[in-house]
């Protein structure tokens, strides 16, 4: 259950700070790219804690099988 939070609240948070460098780059051409900007931030930024996590369990099991720990 907490992997499952921490997952969550790790998403999330990629999400916020995606939607506002999106929402703030946007705002240097109009209020309309602003929005659409941080809409996109806020996908890439998801993508990103997914990519992330995923990224994580696959060298966890390359640990395992290595036998290798930090």
């Amino acid at each position: 259950m907490r992997d499952r939070l921490t997952n969550v609240l790790r998403r999330a948070r990629y999400a916020a700070i995606g939607a506002a460098i999106g929402a703030a780059i946007g705002a240097l051409f109009s209020r309309n790219a602003a929005s659409t900007g941080g809409a996109i931030g806020g996908l890439v930024g998801a993508i990103v804690a997914e990519t992330r996590e995923t990224a994580d369990e696959l060298l966890e099991e390359a640990k395992e099988r290595t036998g290798k720990t930090d």
